[in-house]
């Protein structure tokens, strides 16, 4: 009986109106006096209680002498309940917001393996339109139920897969330098971008420290997190079909072209 009062009293009901309607659901029709001996509430604060329920039509009062009261069908209550629930988150969806010239897009710090790994799943299982990520090989495993859950849903997903990635579901571009990225970094990386609408970007691993990574709804950052991947998908494909040519100009690996972008000194660690 306590759980079910509570749950009264988080949709509206103080305490004794709660045990008074649940009295008047035992016992009806009832008058104040036996309301008060059913539910427990001393009989001067029944009265009242009574009074503040026949206002928000939660019982009915039907005459008499003395008086005496119904309680409203439970499903009439409820349904009138939902309803204004309904129509309160609604108004106030479209009226907060509105209130406020800046617009908060939370940016969630994540730490270890499992924090980063829980978040991205959680991100690829809510996805309605697309997935973008950047995967090692070595962790492709841990995001292969959700990719795949998400691709035979419908959801478009394109990868940039490192270290000979593949999934029999989705495109992936093939990056070569996996290996030689690693070794030079210390770690990996995991990017993606879910539907325009949220990013995550994590180290997973790096030199043996502890696994760190971010979660944001912030459209700029989203923005920038797929135009990266997007770009890296581009650049792989095309080097792909014109790799002869590219190799004739930038030589092998596209050294000269990651010296005149990153100089000398970082030509592996970023692509």
């Amino acid at each position: 009986m306590d759980s079910i009062i509570d749950r009264l009293k988080n949709l509206g009901f103080n305490t004794y109106e709660a045990k008074v309607y649940l009295a008047l659901l035992r016992q009806h029709p009832a008058t104040g006096y036996e309301i008060s001996k059913e539910s427990g509430v001393p009989q001067a604060r029944a009265y009242d209680t009574l009074k503040a329920l026949e206002a928000n039509q939660s019982v009915i009062s039907i005459g008499g002498k003395p008086t005496k009261y119904m309680p409203i069908n439970p499903n009439e209550l409820l349904d009138r309940w939902e309803n204004s629930f309904k129509e309160s988150v609604t108004f106030l969806r479209d009226t907060l917001p509105n209130l406020s010239n800046e617009t908060i897009d939370p940016i969630v710090n994540l730490r270890g393996e499992e924090a980063i790994f829980k978040n991205a799943r959680e991100l690829i299982y809510r996805a309605k339109k697309s997935v973008y990520i950047e995967l090692w090989q070595d962790d492709a495993h841990k995001l292969y139920e959700a990719l795949k859950d998400a691709s035979d849903r419908g959801v478009m997903v394109r990868v940039v897969g490192y270290k000979e990635l593949q999934l029999d579901f989705a495109d992936v571009f093939q990056h070569g330098m996996g290996d030689r990225i690693e070794q030079t970094l210390g770690g990996r990386w995991m990017i993606m971008a879910v539907d325009d609408e949220e990013g995550h970007v994590a180290l997973v691993t790096l030199n043996n420290a502890m696994p760190t990574g971010v979660y944001t709804r912030n459209a700029g950052l989203i923005m920038v997190i797929k135009m990266l991947i997007v770009h890296d998908m581009f650049l792989l494909d095309v080097e792909s079909s014109l790799r002869p040519e590219m190799e004739r100009v930038y030589g092998k690996t596209l050294l000269k072209l990651r010296e005149k972008i990153l100089g000398s000194e970082q030509t592996v660690g970023f692509h």
